[in-house]
């Protein structure tokens, strides 16, 4: 079956309504699912159509437990069904709620509001199952690509070694504690009372927390003073150098990961070519401006 069809099958069971069709003319956004609002028996959902490899990508059993641990410590939407098969899953919807992405990233509040998110998770007394690592993450990655028959950038191996070199030399002190992984501006919802929530937990893991910190910046496309505020509200100070140089190598891993998911969306038919090329460009030219200059700045990172 259509993996819609599916869903279909999988709303009737659940709402116990053998008419119920999935609606999908309310778009509710992603990039590594889809998700649209459906109006139910009164109450609004927001039900998630996997994205295309994304099962070849993402364990969803470890998925359901993260978020459930998520969910126990306040920070996520309240989930009515998860499908560890599929991955579809159903959730409540937050009524009047708007994502950080258009109530402005850097507006300080937000930031407030995103460091309190981002250090509830990272202090979490319950620890989570397995680990998140980058490049396990790529090479996986990479894998998948080379089943596909992909092509790489002509550049990629030569770049990903000095990447890989940047960070042996600067990667020290690094921790393993709990992490979303994916603290992009859209998934921190905000309802109509003010209270946030941090939802989408497929890539959660145990990871250093600098990688949430660089995730965010690097999203958001935050600047300087953007940057500066969250760094006091996290750290209560300015991070020292290891901290900074943790941030810009995470600034790196990242743009050069997604790269290669984008490149199995787009292998799969998928329209991710552009965001690919952006992804790319930019670690293309943050890795090139980074080893020329110590002084090239976070602030210069984020921009394309």
């Amino acid at each position: 079956m259509m993996i819609e069809e599916i869903i279909q099958q999988k709303l009737r069971e659940v709402f116990q309504d053998e008419n119920l069709i999935f609606d999908k003319s309310r778009f509710a956004g992603g990039l590594t699912n889809y998700n649209y609002i459906m109006k139910i028996d009164g109450n609004e959902y927001v039900i998630r159509q996997p994205g295309g490899m994304t099962n070849y990508m993402i364990d969803r059993e470890v998925e359901k437990v993260n978020s459930t641990i998520a969910t126990q410590l306040g920070l996520n939407s309240q989930c009515i069904y998860f499908d560890e098969v599929t991955g579809i899953k159903i959730s409540k919807y937050i009524p009047n709620s708007k994502n950080i992405a258009t109530a402005n990233p850097c507006d300080p509040a937000n930031l407030s509001a995103v460091s309190s998110l981002m250090k509830k998770t990272h202090t979490s007394p319950v620890t989570f199952p397995n680990i998140f690592d980058f490049q396990t993450e790529l090479s996986k990655y990479e894998d998948i690509v080379e089943e596909m028959n992909g092509n790489f950038f002509f550049d990629y191996e030569s770049l990903k070694e000095k990447l890989f070199d940047y960070m042996k030399t600067n990667l020290k002190n690094l921790v393993r504690i709990p992490c979303h992984n994916d603290t992009v501006p859209e998934n921190f919802i905000v309802d109509e009372e003010g209270r946030m929530y941090l939802i989408d937990w497929e890539y959660a893991g145990l990871n250093d927390p600098s990688w949430d910190i660089a995730a965010y910046i690097l999203e958001s496309r935050l600047t300087g003073d953007a940057i500066e505020y969250l760094f006091l509200e996290y750290y209560g100070q300015f991070p020292k150098e290891e901290e900074l140089l943790k941030i810009k190598c995470f600034m790196l891993a990242q743009d050069l990961l997604w790269t290669v998911w984008a490149l199995i969306r787009h292998y799969n038919g998928d329209d991710f070519l552009d965001y690919c090329h952006i992804r790319y460009e930019r670690f293309r030219k943050n890795m090139r401006e980074i080893l020329a200059s110590s002084d090239y700045t976070i602030a210069d990172m984020v921009k394309s």
